[in-house]
C-alpha cells in the first residue's frame, strides 16, 4: 500500500519549523506575549491588588477569576461539540460559585434560611445562668448545619476539580457491543463536564 501525504501536512511541518526560529520567537514576544501580558494584568487587576500571601482565600480568588475567563472562552469561542463543552462550562461556573461561597463565608446565612435565624442577646457579654437552654439548642443546630453545608461544598469543589473515575468509563465501554459503540457516543453520555484536566479547547 502506497502512503501519501497531503500538501497541508508538509505546510504544517514548515509552520512548526518556522515557529522554532529565533526571529519568529522574537516576533512572537512583541506580537502576542507582551500584549497578552498587559491584557492579563488588566483582567486580574483587582485580584492582584488585593492578593496577600498569608491566606488561602486569595489563592482561591485568583483561581476563580482565571476560571471565569476559561468558562467564557469555552462557552463562546470553543470548538468542541456543544454536548460536552457546555457541561464543562456548567461545572466551571459551579466551581466559581462554590469559591464565592467559601470566600464570603455565607454558610451561616444559608443555614438560617433552612432553620430560622440565630437568636442573639441584646448584651453580648452574657453569663451561663441567664442563657435560655432552648436558645442554646436552636443556635447550635444552625451553627452545626452551617458547618455541614460548608463541608459539603468543599467536598463538591474537589470532586469537580478531580473529575470522574475514568475506570468507570472503561468498564462501561467493555459492556457495549461493537454496534452500540458505533451507534452512540458513549463518552458524550457518560462525561459530566468535571475534571480540571479536561477544561481545555
Amino acid at each position: 500500500m502506497k502512503v501519501t501525504f497531503a500538501d497541508s501536512f508538509w505546510k504544517s511541518l514548515e509552520v512548526m519549523a518556522r515557529h522554532q526560529t529565533w526571529w519568529y520567537k522574537t516576533y512572537e514576544v512583541f506580537r502576542y506575549k507582551i500584549p497578552m501580558f498587559f491584557e492579563n494584568l488588566w483582567f486580574f487587576r483587582k485580584q492582584l491588588w488585593e492578593f496577600r500571601s498569608w491566606d488561602y482565600s486569595f489563592n482561591l480568588q485568583l483561581l476563580s477569576r482565571s476560571l471565569e475567563k476559561t468558562a467564557k472562552t469555552l462557552e463562546f469561542h470553543g470548538n468542541e461539540v456543544d454536548v460536552t463543552r457546555l457541561k464543562k462550562v456548567q461545572k466551571i461556573n459551579r466551581v466559581i460559585e462554590i469559591i464565592k461561597n467559601i470566600r464570603e463565608n455565607n454558610y451561616l446565612s444559608k443555614a438560617e434560611l433552612e432553620l430560622g435565624e440565630i437568636i442573639l442577646r441584646n448584651n453580648w457579654m452574657f453569663t451561663d445562668e441567664d442563657e435560655n437552654p432552648e436558645i442554646i439548642v436552636h443556635n447550635k443546630k444552625i451553627y452545626d448545619r452551617a458547618d455541614v453545608l460548608e463541608e459539603l461544598e468543599w467536598n463538591e469543589l474537589f470532586d469537580i476539580l478531580k473529575g470522574q473515575n475514568f475506570d468507570e468509563y472503561k468498564t462501561l465501554m467493555d459492556k457495549k457491543s461493537p454496534e452500540e459503540k458505533n451507534k452512540m457516543n458513549v463518552w458524550n453520555d457518560w462525561y459530566d463536564g468535571s475534571g480540571i484536566r479536561n477544561w481545555w479547547d
